[in-house]
């Protein structure tokens, strides 16, 4: 009898003892047999105030862990960085497209969220499928919006004092450049219209000559070689011959043979021929100085945009 009672008060002791060599046996078992896929659970995303917020298992201490990433400033390789601070035994970690393509560590965290991918950690594939977010940020969008507006309006106070003085800092540092560059153009410019100015000024009187010459032949051989009767068809036909001469000129300018425009035809002539020579780029000179006056318009418009009687938007017109 007291052998049976010994028996039965042994008999839970074997059975704890045989279910916890049980249990032990099952945790080396599934050390042993690993999955390659592991379920879509093993990593999660959720959104939290806009954010997404990625939950995994890091594979060394076995534990679940949150990474919040800013999606539109966060890069691939800065969240695959901070996944391998928080567990030094991970060894392999990429994250590869449904279609098999691997992503670049550039990527932008709000591109790989939009479609499905696959996350690889070791040896380990995981299947992740994220939200969609159309409707996240359409809410949050509404959300914000407000704040957004305040958050605009208090910086344009509280700053465009500042703004003002850098912008106008700006247009003078611009102004300095382009004056240290149209300086040697300007004075071969002013140059080469001195030697245009003194040709067509030459010039013009030449024809006054020639006209005193002519005028003074005709009438030398009107009253003292010949008579007017033989002088008359000889001016008719010289006037004659004038006309035609100013015709041609119409045919080949597509201008009335007037002369202040003779004039500045004959200047820009002789200019841009003296400018070839030598060498004066015309092109850049008139690209810096349309630029010149453009800044100078822009920094007017800055320091008095009422007395100009335009709005602060075309401010940034000049930059």
């Amino acid at each position: 009898m007291a052998v049976l009672a010994e028996l039965w008060r042994r008999l839970p002791l074997a059975a704890g003892y045989q279910a916890r060599n049980v249990r032990l046996r099952l945790q080396l078992c599934s050390g042993v047999f690993y999955s390659t896929q592991a379920p879509s659970s093993d990593v999660t995303i959720q959104y939290n105030h806009g954010l997404p917020v990625v939950t995994l298992t890091l594979p060394s201490r076995n534990e679940r862990c949150q990474f919040t990433i800013k999606p539109m400033s966060t890069t691939l390789g800065q969240f695959l960085k901070d996944i391998q601070k928080e567990d030094q035994g991970i060894d392999r970690l990429a994250a590869i497209s449904a279609d098999g393509t691997k992503f670049s560590s550039g990527t932008l965290m709000n591109d790989l969220l939009k479609n499905d991918f696959q996350l690889v950690i070791n040896k380990a594939t995981h299947y992740v499928r994220p939200p969609p977010m159309e409707n996240l940020q359409t809410e949050y969008s509404e959300q914000l919006d407000p704040i957004k507006c305040m958050v605009q309006d208090l910086h344009t106070v509280f700053y465009y004092d500042e703004y003002l003085l850098q912008k106008e800092q700006r247009f003078l540092q611009k102004l300095e450049r382009l004056k240290e560059e149209l300086q040697p153009l300007e004075e071969m410019k002013r140059s080469i219209m001195a030697v245009a100015e003194a040709r067509t000024t030459r010039l013009k009187w030449v024809g006054l000559a020639y006209l005193s010459t002519q005028g003074g032949a005709l009438a030398w051989l009107t009253w003292w070689v010949y008579s007017w009767d033989i002088m008359e068809p000889v001016t008719y036909f010289i006037t004659y011959g004038s006309a035609i001469a100013f015709y041609a000129y119409f045919l080949l300018t597509k201008l009335d043979y007037v002369y202040p425009e003779v004039t500045d035809r004959q200047f820009l002539h002789i200019f841009y021929k003296k400018a070839k020579v030598k060498k004066f780029d015309v092109e850049k000179y008139n690209r810096l100085k349309n630029e010149f006056a453009e800044t100078e318009k822009s920094l007017r418009r800055l320091r008095s945009p009422l007395q100009l009687k335009l709005p602060i938007e075309q401010l940034h017109e000049g930059q």
